[in-house]
Protein backbone atom coordinates (compact mmCIF):
# COMPACT_ATOMS: atom_id res chain seq x y z
CA UNK A 1 0.00 0.00 0.00
CA UNK A 2 1.28 3.49 -0.79
CA UNK A 3 0.21 6.47 0.18
CA UNK A 4 -0.32 8.21 -3.38
CA UNK A 5 -4.09 9.55 -4.00
CA UNK A 6 -5.81 8.70 -6.98
CA UNK A 7 -7.29 10.84 -8.95
CA UNK A 8 -11.04 10.41 -7.46
CA UNK A 9 -9.91 10.35 -4.24
CA UNK A 10 -8.30 13.75 -4.71
CA UNK A 11 -11.53 15.10 -6.44
CA UNK A 12 -13.43 13.97 -3.32
CA UNK A 13 -11.08 16.15 -1.13
CA UNK A 14 -11.50 19.05 -3.19
CA UNK A 15 -15.53 18.48 -2.73
CA UNK A 16 -14.47 18.00 0.85
CA UNK A 17 -13.40 21.93 0.96
CA UNK A 18 -15.92 23.02 -1.53
CA UNK A 19 -18.35 21.76 0.99
CA UNK A 20 -17.00 23.25 3.89
CA UNK A 21 -16.59 26.58 1.98
CA UNK A 22 -20.99 26.40 1.11
CA UNK A 23 -20.76 26.07 5.21
CA UNK A 24 -21.64 22.32 5.60
CA UNK A 25 -20.32 20.31 7.80
CA UNK A 26 -19.29 17.03 6.03
CA UNK A 27 -19.47 15.35 9.61
CA UNK A 28 -21.77 16.46 12.06
CA UNK A 29 -22.14 15.83 15.73
CA UNK A 30 -25.59 15.62 16.22
CA UNK A 31 -27.87 12.92 15.74
CA UNK A 32 -29.86 12.84 12.74
CA UNK A 33 -33.83 11.13 13.91
CA UNK A 34 -34.89 8.17 11.59
CA UNK A 35 -38.21 6.99 12.05
CA UNK A 36 -38.09 4.56 9.15
CA UNK A 37 -36.25 1.77 7.07
CA UNK A 38 -36.14 1.19 3.63
CA UNK A 39 -37.25 -2.73 4.70
CA UNK A 40 -40.51 -1.40 6.66
CA UNK A 41 -41.21 0.84 3.58
CA UNK A 42 -40.82 -1.72 0.69
CA UNK A 43 -43.61 -4.22 2.95
CA UNK A 44 -45.87 -1.78 4.62
CA UNK A 45 -46.74 1.28 2.08
CA UNK A 46 -49.17 -0.47 -0.25
CA UNK A 47 -51.27 -1.51 2.97
CA UNK A 48 -50.98 1.60 4.44
CA UNK A 49 -49.83 4.61 2.13
CA UNK A 50 -50.87 7.20 4.11
CA UNK A 51 -48.43 6.39 6.81
CA UNK A 52 -45.83 7.09 4.77
CA UNK A 53 -46.31 10.78 3.74
CA UNK A 54 -43.54 12.11 6.36
CA UNK A 55 -40.81 9.56 6.85
CA UNK A 56 -36.72 9.95 7.83
CA UNK A 57 -34.09 7.54 6.82
CA UNK A 58 -30.46 7.90 6.50
CA UNK A 59 -28.30 5.49 4.74
CA UNK A 60 -25.08 5.31 2.24
CA UNK A 61 -25.52 6.97 -1.40
CA UNK A 62 -25.19 3.56 -3.72
CA UNK A 63 -26.42 4.47 -7.16
CA UNK A 64 -27.13 7.74 -8.41
CA UNK A 65 -28.58 9.39 -11.65
CA UNK A 66 -28.23 12.74 -12.15
CA UNK A 67 -29.75 14.63 -14.67
CA UNK A 68 -31.34 17.88 -15.21
CA UNK A 69 -34.25 19.59 -12.69
CA UNK A 70 -34.40 16.02 -11.33
CA UNK A 71 -32.64 13.17 -10.42
CA UNK A 72 -32.59 9.13 -9.08
CA UNK A 73 -30.33 8.00 -6.30
CA UNK A 74 -30.51 5.02 -4.46
CA UNK A 75 -29.77 4.65 -0.61
CA UNK A 76 -28.61 1.72 1.74
CA UNK A 77 -29.90 1.46 5.07
CA UNK A 78 -28.69 -1.92 7.50
CA UNK A 79 -31.85 -3.33 6.18
CA UNK A 80 -31.93 -3.18 2.58
CA UNK A 81 -31.98 -0.23 -0.43
CA UNK A 82 -34.63 2.30 -1.09
CA UNK A 83 -34.93 4.75 -4.59
CA UNK A 84 -35.12 8.40 -3.45
CA UNK A 85 -36.20 11.35 -5.73
CA UNK A 86 -34.86 14.48 -5.68
CA UNK A 87 -36.04 17.62 -7.72
CA UNK A 88 -34.56 20.71 -7.56
CA UNK A 89 -37.55 23.31 -7.13
CA UNK A 90 -38.64 21.37 -3.93
CA UNK A 91 -35.57 21.21 -2.37
CA UNK A 92 -34.39 24.90 -3.09
CA UNK A 93 -37.96 26.71 -3.77
CA UNK A 94 -36.33 30.15 -3.39
CA UNK A 95 -33.85 31.75 -5.94
CA UNK A 96 -30.80 30.19 -4.90
CA UNK A 97 -30.83 26.37 -6.00
CA UNK A 98 -27.18 25.90 -4.75
CA UNK A 99 -28.28 22.78 -2.56
CA UNK A 100 -29.36 21.32 -5.90
CA UNK A 101 -27.43 22.49 -8.44
CA UNK A 102 -24.26 22.34 -6.92
CA UNK A 103 -24.30 20.29 -3.20
CA UNK A 104 -26.54 17.20 -4.42
CA UNK A 105 -24.86 17.32 -8.50
CA UNK A 106 -21.36 18.06 -8.05
CA UNK A 107 -19.88 17.44 -4.58
CA UNK A 108 -21.98 14.36 -3.78
CA UNK A 109 -20.62 10.66 -4.56
CA UNK A 110 -21.41 7.14 -4.47
CA UNK A 111 -20.61 6.20 -0.74
CA UNK A 112 -21.44 9.28 1.13
CA UNK A 113 -23.84 8.71 4.06
CA UNK A 114 -26.83 11.29 3.68
CA UNK A 115 -29.82 11.52 5.64
CA UNK A 116 -33.16 12.27 3.94
CA UNK A 117 -36.70 13.46 4.73
CA UNK A 118 -40.12 13.05 2.52
CA UNK A 119 -42.80 11.16 1.49
CA UNK A 120 -42.77 7.77 -0.09
CA UNK A 121 -44.45 7.43 -3.49
CA UNK A 122 -44.84 4.69 -6.25
CA UNK A 123 -42.97 5.76 -9.98
CA UNK A 124 -44.56 4.59 -13.13
CA UNK A 125 -42.38 1.93 -13.41
CA UNK A 126 -43.88 0.70 -10.10
CA UNK A 127 -40.95 1.82 -8.01
CA UNK A 128 -41.68 2.30 -4.36
CA UNK A 129 -39.48 5.97 -3.67
CA UNK A 130 -38.99 8.28 -1.18
CA UNK A 131 -39.64 11.86 -2.91
CA UNK A 132 -36.75 13.75 -0.93
CA UNK A 133 -37.77 17.51 0.52
CA UNK A 134 -35.27 17.48 3.01
CA UNK A 135 -31.43 15.69 2.54
CA UNK A 136 -28.18 16.18 5.07
CA UNK A 137 -24.96 15.25 4.66
CA UNK A 138 -23.84 12.94 7.31
CA UNK A 139 -20.61 11.52 5.95
CA UNK A 140 -18.74 12.47 3.43
CA UNK A 141 -16.87 9.67 1.52
CA UNK A 142 -13.13 10.02 0.72
CA UNK A 143 -12.72 6.80 -0.90
CA UNK A 144 -14.66 5.60 -3.99
CA UNK A 145 -16.42 2.04 -3.23
CA UNK A 146 -15.99 -0.87 -5.98
CA UNK A 147 -19.16 0.06 -7.89
CA UNK A 148 -21.07 -3.58 -7.81
CA UNK A 149 -23.76 -4.03 -10.63
CA UNK A 150 -26.41 -6.32 -10.95
CA UNK A 151 -28.26 -7.28 -13.88
CA UNK A 152 -31.14 -9.57 -15.06
CA UNK A 153 -29.82 -11.45 -11.48
CA UNK A 154 -26.24 -11.38 -12.28
CA UNK A 155 -23.63 -9.57 -10.58
CA UNK A 156 -20.82 -7.89 -12.86
CA UNK A 157 -17.51 -5.86 -11.82
CA UNK A 158 -18.13 -7.57 -8.07
CA UNK A 159 -15.72 -7.19 -5.28
CA UNK A 160 -14.65 -11.00 -4.76
CA UNK A 161 -11.23 -11.41 -4.12
CA UNK A 162 -11.51 -12.77 -0.46
CA UNK A 163 -7.88 -11.40 0.73
CA UNK A 164 -9.53 -7.59 -0.07
CA UNK A 165 -13.00 -8.85 1.46
CA UNK A 166 -11.33 -10.22 4.77
CA UNK A 167 -8.90 -7.38 5.10
CA UNK A 168 -11.33 -4.60 4.63
CA UNK A 169 -14.31 -6.36 5.77
CA UNK A 170 -15.75 -3.12 6.10
CA UNK A 171 -16.01 -2.85 2.26
CA UNK A 172 -17.51 -5.87 1.70
CA UNK A 173 -20.13 -5.74 4.36
CA UNK A 174 -21.17 -2.25 2.27
CA UNK A 175 -21.26 -4.25 -1.36
CA UNK A 176 -22.10 -7.54 -0.74
CA UNK A 177 -25.23 -8.19 0.81
CA UNK A 178 -24.69 -11.88 1.16
CA UNK A 179 -22.07 -11.09 3.67
CA UNK A 180 -24.07 -9.02 5.46
CA UNK A 181 -26.87 -11.66 5.55
CA UNK A 182 -23.92 -14.22 6.68
CA UNK A 183 -23.41 -12.12 9.92
CA UNK A 184 -27.10 -10.78 10.57
CA UNK A 185 -27.35 -15.36 10.25
CA UNK A 186 -24.76 -16.17 12.77
CA UNK A 187 -26.00 -13.78 15.25
CA UNK A 188 -29.99 -15.51 14.81
CA UNK A 189 -28.02 -19.10 15.68
CA UNK A 190 -26.24 -17.54 18.85
CA UNK A 191 -29.38 -16.01 20.32
CA UNK A 192 -31.31 -19.47 19.46
CA UNK A 193 -28.94 -21.29 21.11
CA UNK A 194 -28.51 -18.56 24.17
CA UNK A 195 -32.69 -18.68 24.42
CA UNK A 196 -33.06 -22.59 24.21
CA UNK A 197 -30.03 -22.78 27.59
CA UNK A 198 -31.70 -20.25 29.59
CA UNK A 199 -35.35 -21.58 28.88
CA UNK A 200 -33.48 -24.52 30.56
CA UNK A 201 -32.55 -22.15 33.60
CA UNK A 202 -29.13 -22.48 33.16
CA UNK A 203 -26.74 -19.29 34.31
CA UNK A 204 -24.48 -17.80 31.24
CA UNK A 205 -21.35 -17.00 32.86
CA UNK A 206 -17.92 -15.47 31.76
CA UNK A 207 -14.42 -17.26 32.65
CA UNK A 208 -11.46 -16.19 32.49
CA UNK A 209 -8.89 -15.46 28.94
CA UNK A 210 -5.64 -15.19 30.91
CA UNK A 211 -5.19 -18.04 32.68
CA UNK A 212 -1.92 -19.26 34.59
CA UNK A 213 -2.65 -22.66 33.83
CA UNK A 214 -3.57 -23.78 29.50
CA UNK A 215 -5.84 -26.06 30.75
CA UNK A 216 -8.88 -28.08 29.40
CA UNK A 217 -7.76 -29.30 25.53
CA UNK A 218 -4.54 -30.92 23.97
CA UNK A 219 -3.46 -27.34 22.24
CA UNK A 220 -0.45 -24.94 21.68
CA UNK A 221 -0.70 -21.62 24.32
CA UNK A 222 -0.72 -18.40 23.46
CA UNK A 223 1.85 -16.98 26.05
CA UNK A 224 2.02 -14.00 27.62
CA UNK A 225 3.66 -11.86 30.51
CA UNK A 226 2.41 -10.14 33.22
CA UNK A 227 4.48 -7.36 34.64
CA UNK A 228 2.60 -6.34 37.66
CA UNK A 229 2.47 -9.95 38.85
CA UNK A 230 5.49 -10.81 36.99
CA UNK A 231 4.37 -14.40 36.13
CA UNK A 232 3.95 -15.84 32.35
CA UNK A 233 -0.15 -16.27 31.62
CA UNK A 234 -1.39 -17.98 28.42
CA UNK A 235 -4.63 -16.98 26.12
CA UNK A 236 -7.16 -19.77 27.18
CA UNK A 237 -7.18 -22.84 24.95
CA UNK A 238 -10.85 -23.68 26.72
CA UNK A 239 -12.58 -22.55 29.52
CA UNK A 240 -13.67 -26.15 30.69
CA UNK A 241 -11.83 -26.43 34.10
CA UNK A 242 -13.06 -23.13 35.12
CA UNK A 243 -16.77 -23.90 34.26
CA UNK A 244 -16.26 -27.36 36.24
CA UNK A 245 -15.26 -24.88 39.45
CA UNK A 246 -18.68 -23.44 39.07
CA UNK A 247 -20.36 -26.63 39.27
CA UNK A 248 -17.95 -27.34 42.12
CA UNK A 249 -19.41 -24.44 43.84
CA UNK A 250 -22.72 -25.53 43.59
CA UNK A 251 -24.25 -24.33 39.60
CA UNK A 252 -25.75 -26.89 38.58
CA UNK A 253 -26.33 -25.48 34.91
CA UNK A 254 -23.50 -23.35 33.44
CA UNK A 255 -22.88 -22.15 29.67
CA UNK A 256 -20.49 -19.82 28.18
CA UNK A 257 -19.76 -18.39 24.72
CA UNK A 258 -16.48 -17.88 24.68
CA UNK A 259 -13.33 -16.43 22.56
CA UNK A 260 -10.60 -19.15 22.95
CA UNK A 261 -7.01 -19.45 21.11
CA UNK A 262 -4.66 -21.80 20.30
CA UNK A 263 -1.26 -21.19 18.64
CA UNK A 264 -1.55 -23.67 15.98
CA UNK A 265 -1.96 -23.66 12.37
CA UNK A 266 -4.07 -22.22 10.23
CA UNK A 267 -6.59 -23.12 7.14
CA UNK A 268 -9.89 -22.99 5.69
CA UNK A 269 -11.75 -24.53 8.95
CA UNK A 270 -8.80 -23.50 11.68
CA UNK A 271 -8.62 -19.57 12.88
CA UNK A 272 -5.91 -19.11 16.12
CA UNK A 273 -9.16 -17.11 17.72
CA UNK A 274 -12.59 -18.75 17.51
CA UNK A 275 -15.13 -19.05 19.24
CA UNK A 276 -16.97 -22.10 21.41
CA UNK A 277 -20.01 -22.53 23.45
CA UNK A 278 -19.38 -25.21 26.29
CA UNK A 279 -22.06 -26.01 28.25
CA UNK A 280 -21.80 -28.66 32.13
CA UNK A 281 -24.93 -29.84 33.78
CA UNK A 282 -24.60 -31.21 37.23
CA UNK A 283 -26.34 -35.05 37.45
CA UNK A 284 -26.39 -35.23 34.16
CA UNK A 285 -23.97 -37.96 31.73
CA UNK A 286 -22.90 -38.37 28.13
CA UNK A 287 -26.38 -40.22 27.42
CA UNK A 288 -28.66 -37.42 28.51
CA UNK A 289 -26.36 -34.96 26.58
CA UNK A 290 -26.54 -36.65 23.28
CA UNK A 291 -30.54 -36.12 23.50
CA UNK A 292 -29.97 -32.76 24.90
CA UNK A 293 -27.56 -31.95 22.30
CA UNK A 294 -29.52 -33.37 19.25
CA UNK A 295 -33.10 -30.91 20.90
CA UNK A 296 -30.89 -28.07 21.10
CA UNK A 297 -29.30 -28.68 17.44
CA UNK A 298 -32.94 -29.91 15.95
CA UNK A 299 -34.91 -26.67 17.33
CA UNK A 300 -32.01 -24.13 16.39
CA UNK A 301 -31.99 -24.78 12.87
CA UNK A 302 -35.42 -25.44 12.15
CA UNK A 303 -36.27 -21.81 13.73
CA UNK A 304 -33.05 -20.19 12.00
CA UNK A 305 -33.67 -22.24 8.65
CA UNK A 306 -37.31 -23.06 9.00
CA UNK A 307 -36.22 -26.92 8.06
CA UNK A 308 -33.79 -29.40 9.42
CA UNK A 309 -32.81 -30.45 5.57
CA UNK A 310 -29.83 -27.98 4.55
CA UNK A 311 -27.45 -27.56 2.03
CA UNK A 312 -23.74 -27.82 2.89
CA UNK A 313 -21.35 -28.35 -0.25
CA UNK A 314 -22.15 -30.56 -2.10
CA UNK A 315 -23.96 -32.58 0.51
CA UNK A 316 -27.94 -32.21 1.87
CA UNK A 317 -27.96 -32.80 5.66
CA UNK A 318 -30.66 -33.52 7.69
CA UNK A 319 -30.67 -32.62 11.65
CA UNK A 320 -34.05 -34.21 12.49
CA UNK A 321 -33.60 -36.63 15.17
CA UNK A 322 -32.40 -39.22 16.22
CA UNK A 323 -29.28 -39.11 14.92
CA UNK A 324 -27.17 -42.28 14.11
CA UNK A 325 -24.91 -43.32 17.50
CA UNK A 326 -21.77 -45.64 16.51
CA UNK A 327 -19.04 -47.11 18.99
CA UNK A 328 -15.19 -45.73 18.25
CA UNK A 329 -13.92 -48.90 17.65
CA UNK A 330 -16.83 -49.98 15.40
CA UNK A 331 -16.48 -46.85 13.46
CA UNK A 332 -12.91 -47.59 13.13
CA UNK A 333 -13.81 -51.44 11.53
CA UNK A 334 -16.63 -50.51 9.53
CA UNK A 335 -14.24 -47.71 7.48
CA UNK A 336 -10.72 -49.77 7.49
CA UNK A 337 -12.25 -53.68 8.34
CA UNK A 338 -9.23 -53.63 11.25
CA UNK A 339 -9.82 -54.73 15.22
CA UNK A 340 -8.24 -51.65 17.20
CA UNK A 341 -9.51 -53.15 20.24
CA UNK A 342 -7.35 -54.14 22.87
CA UNK A 343 -4.02 -53.26 20.88
CA UNK A 344 -1.11 -51.75 22.74
CA UNK A 345 1.38 -48.62 21.65
CA UNK A 346 3.20 -50.87 19.11
CA UNK A 347 0.70 -52.53 17.46
CA UNK A 348 -0.96 -49.05 16.93
CA UNK A 349 1.89 -47.86 15.53
CA UNK A 350 2.59 -50.24 13.34
CA UNK A 351 -1.23 -50.45 12.38
CA UNK A 352 -0.67 -46.33 11.28
CA UNK A 353 2.00 -47.10 9.24
CA UNK A 354 0.37 -50.02 7.41
CA UNK A 355 -2.38 -47.63 6.68
CA UNK A 356 0.14 -45.20 5.16
CA UNK A 357 -0.29 -42.70 8.55
CA UNK A 358 2.88 -40.45 9.01
CA UNK A 359 3.58 -41.68 12.63
CA UNK A 360 6.42 -40.45 15.13
CA UNK A 361 7.96 -42.45 18.75
CA UNK A 362 6.06 -38.97 20.55
CA UNK A 363 2.63 -40.73 19.91
CA UNK A 364 1.16 -41.95 22.74
CA UNK A 365 -1.86 -44.24 22.39
CA UNK A 366 -4.68 -41.69 22.43
CA UNK A 367 -3.21 -40.08 19.27
CA UNK A 368 -2.50 -42.71 17.04
CA UNK A 369 -5.76 -43.90 17.54
CA UNK A 370 -7.02 -40.23 16.51
CA UNK A 371 -4.81 -39.97 13.53
CA UNK A 372 -6.73 -43.46 12.44
CA UNK A 373 -9.95 -41.89 13.15
CA UNK A 374 -8.87 -38.31 11.75
CA UNK A 375 -7.55 -39.92 8.54
CA UNK A 376 -9.68 -42.93 7.60
CA UNK A 377 -12.69 -42.43 9.29
CA UNK A 378 -14.19 -39.00 10.29
CA UNK A 379 -14.19 -37.42 6.65
CA UNK A 380 -16.75 -39.92 5.01
CA UNK A 381 -18.85 -39.74 7.99
CA UNK A 382 -21.60 -37.10 6.36
CA UNK A 383 -25.10 -36.86 8.01
CA UNK A 384 -24.48 -35.91 11.78
CA UNK A 385 -23.34 -38.93 13.84
CA UNK A 386 -22.30 -39.54 17.11
CA UNK A 387 -19.05 -40.91 17.50
CA UNK A 388 -18.84 -42.68 21.11
CA UNK A 389 -17.30 -44.68 23.79
CA UNK A 390 -13.18 -42.80 23.05
CA UNK A 391 -10.42 -44.73 24.23
CA UNK A 392 -9.26 -43.87 27.53
CA UNK A 393 -5.95 -42.23 26.05
CA UNK A 394 -7.65 -39.88 23.98
CA UNK A 395 -9.57 -38.56 26.87
CA UNK A 396 -7.66 -37.02 29.75
CA UNK A 397 -10.79 -35.14 31.43
CA UNK A 398 -13.34 -37.49 30.64
CA UNK A 399 -15.13 -40.59 33.16
CA UNK A 400 -14.04 -43.99 32.35
CA UNK A 401 -16.67 -46.01 31.05
CA UNK A 402 -19.42 -47.66 33.01
CA UNK A 403 -18.76 -50.79 31.67
CA UNK A 404 -15.38 -51.02 29.84
CA UNK A 405 -12.60 -48.83 31.72
CA UNK A 406 -10.48 -49.40 28.70
CA UNK A 407 -13.03 -46.98 27.47
CA UNK A 408 -14.68 -43.43 28.16
CA UNK A 409 -18.29 -42.04 28.43
CA UNK A 410 -17.21 -39.42 25.45
CA UNK A 411 -19.32 -38.33 22.14
CA UNK A 412 -18.06 -36.45 19.17
CA UNK A 413 -20.78 -35.36 16.92
CA UNK A 414 -19.63 -35.64 13.04
CA UNK A 415 -21.04 -33.60 10.72
CA UNK A 416 -20.14 -33.18 7.35
CA UNK A 417 -16.81 -35.38 7.88
CA UNK A 418 -15.93 -32.88 10.92
CA UNK A 419 -15.93 -32.30 14.44
CA UNK A 420 -18.99 -30.16 15.34
CA UNK A 421 -19.13 -31.03 19.07
CA UNK A 422 -17.60 -32.79 22.28
CA UNK A 423 -18.78 -34.31 24.81
CA UNK A 424 -18.16 -36.40 28.39
CA UNK A 425 -19.58 -37.77 31.32
CA UNK A 426 -17.07 -35.23 33.24
CA UNK A 427 -14.00 -37.07 35.46
CA UNK A 428 -14.91 -36.27 39.09
CA UNK A 429 -12.64 -38.69 41.14
CA UNK A 430 -9.45 -36.35 41.82
CA UNK A 431 -7.19 -39.38 42.45
CA UNK A 432 -8.06 -40.67 39.01
CA UNK A 433 -8.06 -37.16 37.12
CA UNK A 434 -4.26 -36.71 38.93
CA UNK A 435 -3.27 -39.48 37.69
CA UNK A 436 -4.45 -38.60 34.08
CA UNK A 437 -2.40 -35.10 34.19
CA UNK A 438 0.39 -37.60 35.81
CA UNK A 439 0.11 -39.46 32.21
CA UNK A 440 -0.28 -36.02 30.15
CA UNK A 441 3.21 -34.60 32.02
CA UNK A 442 4.72 -37.66 30.54
CA UNK A 443 3.65 -37.28 26.97
CA UNK A 444 5.04 -33.83 27.36
CA UNK A 445 8.33 -35.03 27.92
CA UNK A 446 8.79 -37.40 25.48
CA UNK A 447 8.05 -33.89 23.54
CA UNK A 448 4.24 -34.07 22.60
CA UNK A 449 4.10 -29.89 22.76
CA UNK A 450 0.03 -30.50 22.86
CA UNK A 451 0.17 -32.66 26.19
CA UNK A 452 -2.22 -31.01 29.24
CA UNK A 453 -0.42 -29.24 31.59
CA UNK A 454 -1.20 -29.98 35.64
CA UNK A 455 -3.75 -27.91 36.71
CA UNK A 456 -3.02 -28.46 40.74
CA UNK A 457 -5.93 -25.40 41.75
CA UNK A 458 -8.44 -27.86 39.76
CA UNK A 459 -7.26 -30.82 41.25
CA UNK A 460 -8.06 -29.30 44.78
CA UNK A 461 -11.38 -28.16 43.40
CA UNK A 462 -12.23 -32.01 42.55
CA UNK A 463 -11.06 -32.60 46.32
CA UNK A 464 -14.19 -30.89 47.55
CA UNK A 465 -16.34 -32.93 45.22
CA UNK A 466 -18.01 -31.96 41.77
CA UNK A 467 -21.11 -34.05 41.58
CA UNK A 468 -22.03 -36.32 38.70
CA UNK A 469 -21.91 -33.73 35.35
CA UNK A 470 -22.27 -33.69 31.69
CA UNK A 471 -19.97 -31.45 29.50
CA UNK A 472 -20.66 -30.66 26.14
CA UNK A 473 -18.48 -27.95 23.56
CA UNK A 474 -19.44 -27.01 20.21
CA UNK A 475 -17.60 -24.97 17.42
CA UNK A 476 -19.60 -22.12 16.70
CA UNK A 477 -17.57 -21.00 13.82
CA UNK A 478 -17.76 -24.36 12.34
CA UNK A 479 -21.73 -24.53 12.94
CA UNK A 480 -21.87 -21.08 11.25
CA UNK A 481 -20.17 -22.16 8.34
CA UNK A 482 -22.74 -25.60 8.20
CA UNK A 483 -25.89 -23.54 8.35
CA UNK A 484 -24.90 -20.71 5.77
CA UNK A 485 -22.38 -23.51 3.48
CA UNK A 486 -19.66 -21.42 3.07
CA UNK A 487 -16.70 -23.02 2.35
CA UNK A 488 -14.37 -21.31 4.52
CA UNK A 489 -13.84 -20.32 8.31
CA UNK A 490 -12.99 -16.98 7.59
CA UNK A 491 -16.58 -16.54 5.74
CA UNK A 492 -18.00 -16.39 8.63
CA UNK A 493 -15.66 -14.77 11.01
CA UNK A 494 -15.88 -10.60 10.85
CA UNK A 495 -12.13 -10.35 11.22
CA UNK A 496 -10.70 -13.18 10.47
CA UNK A 497 -6.55 -13.38 11.11
CA UNK A 498 -4.55 -12.29 8.35
CA UNK A 499 -0.43 -11.72 7.50
CA UNK A 500 0.89 -8.05 8.02
CA UNK A 501 0.38 -6.78 4.35
CA UNK A 502 3.72 -5.66 3.14
CA UNK A 503 3.68 -2.10 2.60
CA UNK A 504 4.27 -1.48 -1.20
CA UNK A 505 7.07 1.42 -1.78
CA UNK A 506 5.51 4.70 -3.32
CA UNK A 507 5.78 4.84 -6.81
CA UNK A 508 8.69 7.39 -8.28
CA UNK A 509 8.35 9.83 -11.18
CA UNK A 510 12.34 8.70 -12.07
CA UNK A 511 10.61 4.92 -12.54
CA UNK A 512 8.84 6.22 -15.44
CA UNK A 513 11.64 8.43 -16.94
CA UNK A 514 13.36 5.82 -17.63
CA UNK A 515 11.00 4.20 -20.24
CA UNK A 516 10.99 7.33 -21.53
CA UNK A 517 8.16 9.48 -20.20
CA UNK A 518 8.85 13.11 -20.25
CA UNK A 519 9.55 15.08 -17.14
CA UNK A 520 6.87 17.19 -16.72
CA UNK A 521 4.46 13.90 -17.39
CA UNK A 522 6.19 11.88 -14.68
CA UNK A 523 4.71 12.85 -11.78
CA UNK A 524 1.52 13.26 -13.32
CA UNK A 525 1.27 9.72 -14.65
CA UNK A 526 1.42 8.48 -11.11
CA UNK A 527 -1.43 10.64 -9.92
CA UNK A 528 -3.73 9.17 -13.29
CA UNK A 529 -3.70 5.76 -10.99
CA UNK A 530 -0.25 4.01 -12.14
CA UNK A 531 1.74 2.78 -9.34
CA UNK A 532 4.65 1.43 -11.38
CA UNK A 533 5.68 1.55 -15.46
CA UNK A 534 5.11 -2.61 -14.96
CA UNK A 535 1.64 -1.56 -14.12
CA UNK A 536 0.97 1.00 -16.81
CA UNK A 537 2.53 -1.65 -19.80
CA UNK A 538 -0.71 -4.04 -18.78
CA UNK A 539 -2.81 -1.54 -20.22
CA UNK A 540 -2.51 -1.17 -24.21
CA UNK A 541 -0.80 1.63 -25.59
CA UNK A 542 -4.33 3.50 -26.75
CA UNK A 543 -5.93 3.19 -23.50
CA UNK A 544 -2.57 4.87 -21.23
CA UNK A 545 -3.13 7.31 -24.11
CA UNK A 546 -6.68 8.21 -23.38
CA UNK A 547 -6.69 7.83 -20.18
CA UNK A 548 -3.39 10.70 -19.33
CA UNK A 549 -5.09 12.98 -22.20
CA UNK A 550 -8.28 12.75 -20.20
CA UNK A 551 -6.33 13.48 -16.92
CA UNK A 552 -4.64 16.22 -18.49
CA UNK A 553 -7.83 17.71 -19.66
CA UNK A 554 -9.89 16.95 -16.96
CA UNK A 555 -7.30 18.99 -14.69
CA UNK A 556 -6.37 21.95 -16.92
CA UNK A 557 -2.53 20.87 -17.49
CA UNK A 558 -0.93 23.57 -18.85
CA UNK A 559 1.17 20.82 -20.62
CA UNK A 560 1.42 19.46 -23.92
CA UNK A 561 -1.09 16.93 -24.76
CA UNK A 562 0.82 13.72 -25.62
CA UNK A 563 0.58 11.84 -29.01
CA UNK A 564 -0.01 8.15 -29.94
CA UNK A 565 3.13 7.62 -31.10
CA UNK A 566 5.03 9.10 -28.37
CA UNK A 567 3.03 6.83 -25.75
CA UNK A 568 4.11 4.25 -27.67
CA UNK A 569 7.71 4.54 -27.28
CA UNK A 570 7.32 4.18 -23.79
CA UNK A 571 6.22 -0.01 -24.28
CA UNK A 572 9.23 -0.43 -26.16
Amino acid sequence: MNNERSEQEIIRRKSLEELKKLGIEPYPAEGYEVNTTSQEIHENFQKDETSYQDVSIAGRIMTRRVMGAASFAEIQDEKGRIQVYFRRDDLCPGEDKTLYNTVYKKLLDIGDVIGVKGSVFKTKMGEITIHVKQFKVLSKSLKPLPIVKEKDGKVYDAFSDEEQRYRQRYVDLIVNKSSRDTFIERTRIINSMRTFFNEQDYLEVETPILQPIPGGAAARPFVTHHNALDIPLYLRIANELYLKRLIVGGFEGVYEFSKDFRNEGMDRTHNPEFTVMEIYVAYKDYRWMMDFTEQMLERTIKQVKGTTRIQSGENMLDFKRPFKRIRMHDAIKENTGIDINGMNEKELRETCRNLGLEVDESMGKGKLIDEIFGEKVEPYLIQPTFVMDYPVDMSPLCKKHRDNPELTERFELIVNGKELANAYTELNDPIDQKERFEEQLRLSEKGDDEAMYIDYDFLNALEYGMPPTAGMGIGIDRLIMLLTNKPSIQEVLLFPQMRPKQQEPAPSPEDFKKIGVPDEWAEHVIKAGYSSPEEMKNEKPTQVHQKLNGYRKKNKLKIPALQLEEVEQWFK
